[in-house]
């Protein structure tokens, strides 16, 4: 792993803390409540992607969310940025995560094929 890969990964890891920290602070219920899953930044540290956790929320919060995030970003960039004593904050862009849906299904899926096998198994 290069020294950058390591500052990247150091940067992501003190904004997954600090980006729950900022949400918290607003006033909007629809947002300040969210769960960041993951954050992944660009190669110069200069964009992240924040990823979400979508669960509790029906597809038109998601769309509320995501605009409302649109313009608080300016705040939250601030926030890291103050928090942390950094010159500059990256830039961030919002996301559901889907991963965690296509985990639960999986799981759900390996449930019901171990369930087959026992009931197989019961029969034989």
């Amino acid at each position: 792993m290069t020294q950058e890969e390591i500052k990247r990964k150091r940067t992501e890891s003190v904004l997954r803390e600090i980006i729950p920290e900022a949400l918290a602070t607003l006033d909007d219920s629809r947002i300040n409540s969210l769960l960041v899953t993951d954050v992944v930044c660009s190669k110069g540290r200069s964009d992240a992607k924040v990823y979400l956790d979508k669960s509790f929320l029906t597809e038109q919060e998601q769309r509320e969310a995501l605009k409302q995030l649109r313009a608080v970003a300016g705040y939250i960039q601030n926030h890291c940025k103050q928090s942390e004593g950094w010159f500059k904050a990256p830039r961030f862009t919002f996301e559901f995560d889907e991963q965690l849906e296509k985990q639960s299904r999986m799981e759900e899926l390996f449930k019901q094929i171990a369930q087959r096998k026992k009931d197989e198994s019961d029969e034989s």
